[in-house]
């Protein structure tokens, strides 16, 4: 019982983040269409509370840390240890990787930028950290996906144990 209540958790966490990687695919069309000094203004503003020390830049690394450890203790079958190590890999790759690579430095540039200042490379910027973006999304929604078919898997081996045990 307590792994799959810490199972579900870690689920809950990596939905979280997949969640707050979503609503900026949601927001990238119009976001593209929006002039620098509008697009500038909302990275400045709209975005604060989604990285650290917030709690949307908390979620993330507490997530990737609670896959690590469902792999760690959840080790004793093969599908118990692939799957979150799969879910752990896709989360890996977009933070630090991609987050890092294509985002970071697009954030940089927005919050040292006045509009009075706005660099001659911005939709480039705006590019990186939109298709960063979509990135981590794909792979945070595989890394969910994998989580949730190991739990689909353990749950229908415990309904099928329980029937033959009677």
């Amino acid at each position: 019982m307590p792994m799959m209540l810490f199972r579900t958790f870690t689920i809950l966490l990596v939905a979280l983040v997949t969640g707050l990687a979503f609503a900026h695919v949601l927001e990238s069309p119009a976001k593209m269409q929006y002039e620098a000094a509008m697009y500038i203004a909302l990275q400045k503003s709209l975005y604060v509370q989604w990285g650290p020390p917030n709690v949307g830049g908390l979620i993330e690394p507490v997530a990737i840390i609670s896959t690590a450890l469902l792999a760690f203790f959840g080790r004793n079958t093969i599908r118990s240890l692939w799957l979150p190590l799969g879910a752990l890999s896709a989360l890996l790759i977009g933070f630090p990787v991609v987050f890092f690579v294509l985002v970071a430095p697009a954030n940089g540039v927005f919050m040292a930028t006045t509009l009075s200042s706005i660099p001659v490379n911005w939709k480039v910027l705006r590019a990186n950290w939109e298709l960063g973006h979509a990135i981590r999304f794909g792979l945070q929604f595989t890394a969910l996906s994998l989580l949730v078919l190991l739990s689909a898997l353990d749950a229908k081996k415990d309904i099928a144990d329980t029937q033959r045990n009677g």
